[in-house]
């Protein structure tokens, strides 16, 4: 029986889940911001400025969707005068109810710069006190999930967190391993932490985004969701299942699985691979004739043994590809246990 990884039915719409207004310390003003997307072929934006979330509800129409978020950040307390050689944590916060006003973890003292002119009456009593530490930011990420809202790590290579920054880290929704603005900075995120998260547990989905401020980090990192319409409930929770891929350009149009065989389907690329939990993958590299549309491997062995482990550890599978331009798409962890 045929068991579709990528939802067979809806469309897919082309989202950036991180971005910067005049809300906060962005250039351009939110219609600015939709009007830019929409040239690009995007269909949804988050809109999440720092520290203060703003719905952007009157931007929403039959052919864009304004999603309600916000970033927060969390210092690590230290002895530096400098910024820069201080770890921190990023989190985009994502609201599954639009109209949402307040996060249990905002803190209107917390709120810098142009976003102070955007405290409302609910926010003026938010005084969340945050806490660089395992336990303080699973606290900020559990009381964020109780209250309808789904949590992405931001950027971990620019905000010089390393494994055992995060490795502890529970409830997350998704980790960002590729942000457009960090790339141009030198700072380019990676799908390590996503493997070393998944290993531990930790049913995560990867993200690449483009952290825009104004023009330069536009257009280079999206997910790609696929969904019945553009209902705000509908596409979070699209996003929610992880009924989409990451990319920043390649497309994957179709993956499946049937009688052991994975089939994936997608633009022309050099490369596919399948990575897993362990060190066993399944990579195939275009011929110099023709590039790579259609391919199917055989996961029998790997799901054989995955069936007969004797351990706790949690199987996976998930799908990298790669482009002439060394551009990339991944797909979500598929867990062997998710599988009929």
């Amino acid at each position: 029986m045929r068991q579709y990884l990528l939802p067979e039915k809806g469309k897919f719409y082309k989202a950036n889940l991180h971005m910067h207004t005049t809300v906060s310390d962005g250039a351009n003003t939110p219609q600015e911001v939709k009007e830019a997307y929409q040239k690009e072929g995007y269909s949804i934006v988050a809109f999440s400025d720092h520290e203060v979330m703003v719905p952007h509800n009157e931007l929403t129409d039959c052919n864009f969707l304004a999603l309600t978020a916000f970033e927060k950040s969390i210092d690590c307390p230290s002895s530096e005068k400098s910024y820069s050689f201080r770890k921190t944590a990023h989190l985009n916060l994502f609201a599954k109810d639009r109209n949402a006003e307040i996060c249990p973890v905002m803190n209107a003292s917390e709120v810098w710069g142009n976003a102070r002119k955007y405290i409302n009456n609910k926010m003026k009593q938010a005084d969340y006190r945050s806490e660089y530490s395992e336990s303080g930011l699973n606290d900020i990420i559990h009381k964020a999930n109780e209250s309808g809202f789904l949590v992405c790590l931001n950027h971990p290579v620019w905000s010089l967190q390393n494994y055992q920054d995060y490795i502890g880290l529970k409830g997350l929704w998704g980790i960002e391993c590729y942000n457009t603005g960090c790339v141009i900075e030198g700072y380019p995120d990676t799908a390590q932490p996503l493997d070393d998260l998944l290993r531990n547990g930790q049913n995560v989905f990867p993200v690449y985004s483009d952290d825009a401020h104004g023009e330069k980090d536009r257009f280079g990192g999206y997910v790609m969701i696929k969904a019945e319409n553009l209902e705000y409930d509908t596409i979070m929770n699209a996003l929610e299942k992880g009924d989409f891929y990451s990319t920043s350009a390649p497309e994957i149009h179709s993956l499946y699985i049937e009688d052991d065989i994975l089939t994936v389907e997608c633009s022309p690329v050099v490369s596919i691979t399948v990575s897993t939990e362990r060190r066993s993958n399944l990579h195939i590299v275009s011929e110099k004739e023709s590039l790579l549309t259609h391919v199917e491997f055989n996961l029998g062995k790997y799901l054989s043994e995955s069936r007969s482990a004797e351990d706790e550890m949690r199987r996976y599978f998930r799908v990298t590809v790669i482009d002439e331009r060394g551009r990339s798409a991944l797909s979500r962890a598929y867990f062997t246990d998710e599988l009929k």
